[in-house]
Order: C-alpha cells, then structure tokens, then sequence
C-alpha cells in the first residue's frame, strides 16, 4: 500500500515554548517529543485540528537553523480557522508580532499575517464567500492594475 503525506517541519529556537505558543494560540495538542540527554529536542510533533506539524530545536552542525529575522520569508504557513480576528488577537497576546492586520481580501478570505515567536510566518484566515478561481483570477487582475497597488 502506498502512502503520501505532506507535514510542515519548523525549526524554532525553543521547541518546548513554541509547543506551549501554537497550543495556547492554535489549540495544539503535542503528540510527542524526543529530547536529547542534554535538554535539545530532535524532534516533536503537535496536532492543529487533524494536522501534524513537526518541530525540532537547531542542529547548526547538520545546517538545521531557526528562521533568520533580516532574511525575509521563503515560507508562508497558512492556518484556516474559524475566526482570524480571534486567532490573530491571541496570537498577539501570545508574543506575536502583526505583519498584516486582519482584512478581507479579494479570495474570499478575511485573513492577516503575523509572525511567530519563533520567527516564522503565518497567514491566518477564514472563509467569507465561495468564489471560483476564474472570479479570484479576474479580482486579482483588477487588485493588480490598480493605481493603489504598490
């Protein structure tokens, strides 16, 4: 029998805080963990709402390394919840910084950004309207040619 699944894994600074941030903000529950005898974890994994997500301290001498704050973002994890506003407000309290403030955009979504403690990037959004893609495709045409548009 053949299997394929797709887990995001995060390196993060502090694995036991980052467990105890996505569980107070994202309602995690961890799984497990495997921690070396000198106190690192290897290895963890919490469940979002039926989604794994793996987390491991760094590892600098196998090039594993938490995000670098002045490089920018290559990824962006997206979270569909039921209440961005709610989730983005606990995030915050939670030692969250805002990159977006919550808004509706033309996909459909009310979503906002932020980044984590840990350095990582979140888009978190609900559900507003079904729309198609070929309605996405002509909004987002529109959104673009706009003179707003930086």
């Amino acid at each position: 029998m053949s299997e394929q699944a797709l887990y995001p894994y995060l390196c993060v600074a502090d694995t036991a805080r980052a467990i105890e941030f996505y569980r107070q903000v994202f309602g995690a529950t961890e799984l497990f963990r495997l921690v070396e005898p000198g106190g690192r974890i290897g290895h963890a994994e919490v469940d979002i709402d039926g989604t794994t997500l793996m987390l491991c301290d760094e590892f600098p001498e196998l090039d594993i390394r938490r995000p670098d704050a002045g490089a920018g973002y290559s990824t962006t994890m997206h979270l569909h919840v039921d209440d961005a506003d709610a989730v983005i407000a606990r995030a915050v309290e939670a030692g969250a910084t805002v990159l977006m403030a919550p808004a509706d955009a033309f996909y459909g979504e009310r979503s906002g950004v932020i980044r984590d403690p840990f350095g990582h990037r979140w888009n978190i959004g609900h559900s507003i309207e079904d729309i198609t893609p070929a309605e996405m495709q002509r909004r987002y045409t529109a959104m673009m040619a706009s003179p707003d548009t930086d």
